[in-house]
């Protein structure tokens, strides 16, 4: 399926010159959807995978499917505050500034075997830091999955040495 013709590009959102890419019309759409979770899990069902881990909020959107096909956990990252347990955190920058991203300190168990989903490779910051909570807490990052990627932003060179998996390159 092709799945871009499910992504709306919105010009000069939320900035102007911003081509902005919306998954949300490939969300209200049930089988392209189905097959953009598909080709994840398919992906997925070759890393041997033990657990989904996902940015709020987009990574749940997509991490929590797969997780739900492949009958196994996720874990959700999260900004400072937002997780109801002792967490671990790690500081990230952002294009103006920088963030926090937390994760339970007991999400993950040392050795397991981790999948980190989100809808946006980008710069590659968030999931940069993403990977580094798992490791810390002892998972191996497997693979990493992502409905589109946007290559003219390189976030993929922060994602070396790790198996990256995008479904739509602009």
């Amino acid at each position: 399926m092709d799945l871009k013709q499910y992504i709306t590009v919105v010009e000069d959102w939320p900035t102007e010159g911003i081509k902005f890419k919306d998954i949300t019309t490939l969300m209200d759409n049930g089988p392209a959807f189905k097959s953009a979770i598909d080709e994840i899990v398919e992906y997925a069902n070759t890393r041997e995978i033990d657990i989904i881990v996902g940015p709020e909020a987009r990574g749940f959107i997509i991490g929590c499917p797969v997780s739900y096909a492949m009958e196994v956990g996720f874990a959700p990252v999260r900004k400072e505050g937002k997780l109801p347990r002792e967490t671990i955190k790690v500081d990230y920058g952002l294009e103006y500034g920088k963030d926090v991203l937390t994760i339970h300190k007991d999400a993950i168990k040392p050795g397991q075997r981790v999948l980190i989903t989100d809808d946006l490779l980008a710069t590659g910051g968030t999931i940069e830091a993403t990977i580094n909570l798992v490791e810390q807490l002892g998972g191996i990052v497997v693979g990493c999955a992502f409905l589109v990627e946007l290559t003219y932003l390189d976030g993929r060179e922060k994602l070396d040495g790790y198996d990256v998996l995008t479904l739509m390159q602009y």
